[in-house]
């Protein structure tokens, strides 16, 4: 199926026109050489078309770039100024929207949802926070990754409500974290509700506009223009095709935005710099919720509570038709990374964003971990310090050895990650493994250490 375009050309061009320059670079350019073979050898392994992505550093947006092709016919290079659609991720905007009115005292995030949306299942026993949590029970209306035939025809929230929410909950409230897009319909509905108007209006108001965001797009309402990427999507290994557009409703407060990776990056200065919500806003969507038992979700209020290497992630990803994004902040860093892609079903997007954002946040390598890069670079070229081993393992490194090393890890060059994974005590000495990445392989190596330094062992297999 063809997407489907509603606004003509002229339209798209005077948008085009009209946004603000969406281009930065003020990143280290040692850092931005990493960031774009990282972004470029992802591409290229995935065969996603296109990214666009932002960094945020230091909590200051230091470099945006897009890569690849946009638009594969006629062909078009993607650029920082397009807009795509950006998925989930649109849900931590609607859970700003509602912690907004409880800061202005309209609601309680405590509040039954059948206070606001009368005849839902469980109306008065579940709570908005559970709603925005997914903790509520209600069950997700498209769980599925791609476009169903009967979501070709708009519908609305309504609709989505009465077909979905008002089914027998799944789990008693609180009990169970499950992912649903159901939950935010009904939080959409309560924000215009309470607003007294519709969300889209409400949020940019209150959150786009204030921070500056002037690319945002309503892609419930109206398809991305010409202007644009192109959506794209396969069937297994088969050649992209232009991805079928949702009817519209279908993405209402759950996935209904688009915008530049530089907007989706102001949000994400916002974030670190606390500067749109209250303190206690913040500190609720940004806080594991606990299910009934005292277990924790890994989900707050919108967003993703993830913990990164010791670093706390506040974080999400995001898919519609033809589109993938991920969003990544790392809370107490400064720094967050933000990509956005236009082929639906591939983790491009997140790969990309997890790869850049350690080394955003400039998190050094340990003495282990620089010891063990070491020793990889100095095999790629077929040397070793023998100073460093013991005489079990110097006696392993014969020269064939080396010169297998050296001829099969040569070729892959530098690696884009190199990170400890597990570290343990065995026979006396001290083991470590570590994950090297590359675009199109990972490898694992271990090491034994004695107390003294030396190593026993240092072995490299691809990972499994």
């Amino acid at each position: 199926m063809k997407l489907i375009i509603r606004a003509c050309i002229c339209a798209a061009l005077f948008t085009a026109i009209m946004l603000p320059a969406q281009s930065v670079n003020t990143i280290d350019p040692a850092l931005r050489s990493r960031i774009d073979r990282i972004a470029a050898q992802v591409l290229q392994q995935s065969g996603v078309p296109s990214a666009s992505l932002a960094i945020v550093q230091h909590g200051k947006l230091v470099y945006t770039q897009a890569y690849g092709r946009a638009r594969l016919q006629p062909p078009m290079p993607a650029t920082p100024q397009m807009r795509y659609s950006i998925g989930s991720i649109s849900k931590q905007f609607t859970a700003a929207a509602i912690l907004l009115l409880q800061q202005q005292g309209k609601l309680s995030l405590d509040d039954p949802v059948g206070k606001y949306v009368p005849g839902l299942t469980g109306g008065d026993k579940v709570t908005i926070r559970q709603i925005l949590s997914h903790t509520s029970g209600y069950q997700d209306y498209w769980p599925e990754d791609y476009v169903m035939t009967p979501m070709l025809k708009p519908v609305t929230a309504q609709y989505i409500l009465d077909t979905w929410a008002k089914k027998p909950l799944d789990f008693p409230p609180g009990a169970q974290w499950q992912y649903s897009n159901t939950n935010y319909v009904i939080a959409g509905r309560i924000v215009e509700k309470v607003a007294g108007e519709p969300l889209f209006r409400f949020i940019t108001t209150h959150i786009f506009r204030p921070l500056g965001m002037h690319s945002v797009w309503n892609s419930d309402q109206d398809a991305l223009t010409h202007a644009d990427p192109t959506a794209y999507y396969r069937h297994a290994l088969g050649p992209l095709r232009p991805a079928p557009q949702e009817g519209r409703g279908w993405m209402f407060a759950a996935g209904e935005l688009a915008m530049t990776a530089h907007d989706l990056a102001l949000w994400d200065e916002s974030l670190l710099s606390r500067s749109l919500l209250s303190p206690a806003s913040y500190r609720q969507m940004f806080t594991e919720v606990k299910l009934n038992d005292g277990a924790g979700a890994r989900y707050g209020l919108g967003v993703e509570v993830l913990d990164r290497d010791g670093h706390r992630s506040i974080e999400h990803s995001g898919e519609v038709s033809g589109f993938v994004s991920d969003n990544e902040v790392l809370i107490d860093d400064g720094a967050a990374v933000a990509v956005l892609t236009n082929q639906d079903a591939v983790s491009a997007a997140s790969t990309i964003a997890r790869l850049v954002a350690p080394l955003v946040a400039g998190y050094p390598l340990s003495p282990a971990e620089q010891q063990a890069l070491d020793i990889y670079r100095g095999l790629q070229h077929g040397v070793i310090d023998r100073t460093l081993l013991s005489p079990n393992l110097d006696h392993y490194f014969t020269p064939q050895a080396i010169a297998d090393f050296q001829s099969s890890l040569a070729p892959l060059g530098e690696p884009l990650t190199f990170r400890q994974t597990n570290t343990e005590l065995r026979g006396g000495m001290t083991f470590r493994s570590f994950q090297i990445v590359y675009p199109s392989q990972r490898l694992t190596l271990t090491t034994y250490t004695y107390p003294d330094g030396k190593l026993e062992q240092y072995l490299i297999a691809p990972s499994n």
